[in-house]
């Protein structure tokens, strides 16, 4: 193990909304260096063998548990690649939080690609919580690429929720879901772009079961001259409810690809889809400065509420 630092220590707040070491289990990773771990009895982590990474064991009938896997990298040039696997039993009810926050001040790139899959068994829910942060004012990028990779067993329900503000250069974001029966699967996805950033964001669900649903929602926030994708397919192979939304804000010189899709293999799978892409109303600008707050003043706090 090794002590963090206060750069650290702060990415760890940015990322997880920790201020101290929190109940429950926990793994911290800093510069590629485990920094702390916890184990409950009935969540383990352990790390695999011959490979980077760890494994998450959580015993089925846990309920009111949490686990933080954050990570944080503050050296310049370092990139590093991780698998996480999650093994969530039957019967259980679980936060999880995740995130990896990146301060560089040098002149190299540094980059951390973390894969994660998730195994949730029957009438199990999870809220899973990612948030990406950059920060440090080095030449270097701040990249982040994670992949997740979701199956989700009959009636089991995976709530996510997604977030990327402030400080990523650039980052790919791939999510792959493959529901069982009665599985519901809600997707939160909250994105601000800002300078030459670049973010793709790719969700391909599929829903193999009877009565399976899956919500995916995106709201992003593209500034200055960076660009977006939102890539979200929803295929329907069963009876089954599927949903899928882009709502963007575009500004300054920013540019926002949306490319929503269905596919449809049973008569009886309803899905539908969304987008939207436009420009801060000038009658809310207008309302906000009525009230005394600048144009500037205004812009931010309706940001702030899109992206709330």
């Amino acid at each position: 193990m090794v002590k963090m630092d206060d750069i650290q220590r702060r990415l760890i707040r940015e990322v997880a909304d920790l201020h101290d070491v929190p109940m429950g289990a926990y793994n911290f990773r800093a510069n590629g260096a485990l920094a702390g771990r916890n184990t409950t009895a009935n969540i383990d982590i352990r790390s695999k063998e011959g490979g980077s990474g760890i494994d998450i064991l959580i015993k089925p009938g846990t309920h009111n548990e949490s686990v933080h896997i954050p990570v944080v990298l503050s050296e310049s040039g370092l990139k590093e690649t991780v698998y996480n696997d999650f093994f969530v039993g039957e019967d259980c009810d679980v936060v999880i939080v995740a995130g990896c926050g990146i301060d560089n001040c040098g002149a190299q790139d540094s980059e951390h690609d973390g894969i994660h899959r998730f195994f949730v068994g029957k009438n199990s829910k999870v809220k899973y919580v990612e948030k990406h942060y950059g920060s440090g004012d080095g030449q270097g990028k701040r990249i982040l690429n994670p992949v997740t990779e979701v199956h989700m067993e009959e009636n089991s329900t995976m709530e996510m929720e997604m977030v990327q503000i402030k400080g990523v250069d650039s980052t790919e974001r791939v999510t792959e879901a493959e529901l069982k029966a009665g599985a519901s699967l809600v997707v939160r996805e909250r994105l601000m772009t800002h300078g030459s950033q670049t973010a793709l964001s790719v969700y391909k669900v599929v829903i193999n079961g009877e009565g399976g649903s899956a919500d995916v929602v995106s709201r992003s926030v593209a500034r200055d001259d960076s660009y977006q994708k939102f890539d979200a397919c929803v295929t329907g192979n069963a009876p089954c409810k599927g949903h899928t939304e882009c709502d963007s804000i575009i500004m300054d010189r920013g540019r926002i690809l949306a490319v929503p899709s269905l596919e449809a293999n049973h008569v009886d799978a309803e899905l539908f889809h969304e987008a939207a892409i436009g420009k801060i109303a000038g009658e809310q600008l207008i309302k906000l400065m009525t009230l005394g707050l600048t144009e500037q003043e205004a812009e931010e706090a309706i940001i702030n509420g899109f992206l709330t």
